[in-house]
C-alpha cells in the first residue's frame, strides 16, 4: 500500500508539472497552431488522482490494510 500511494503521489507532481509545461507554452505547437487544453486536461488528471489515492487510503484504512499512527489522542 505504501508504494501506491508513492506512485500516486509521484503520478500527481508528474501532471502537476504537465500542466506547468502546457501553461507555459500558451497553447500553441512548434508550427504555431492552436491546440486544444492541454492544460485544463493535466489538472483534471491531477484532481482525479488525488481523488483516487484519497478513496484508496480510506478503504485501506477501513479493511485493515492501513493502522493511524502519530500523535496519541488527548494529548
Amino acid at each position: 500500500m505504501s508504494y501506491f500511494a508513492l506512485v500516486a503521489f509521484i503520478a500527481i507532481i508528474g501532471s502537476l508539472g504537465a500542466a506547468l509545461y502546457f501553461m507555459l507554452r500558451g497553447g500553441t505547437d512548434a508550427d504555431g497552431k492552436t491546440r486544444p487544453n492541454h492544460m485544463a486536461r493535466a489538472l483534471a488528471v491531477r484532481v482525479g488522482l488525488s481523488i483516487l489515492l484519497f478513496l484508496c487510503i480510506l478503504i485501506g484504512w477501513k479493511l485493515g490494510y492501513l493502522h493511524p499512527t502519530g500523535i496519541p489522542a488527548g494529548k
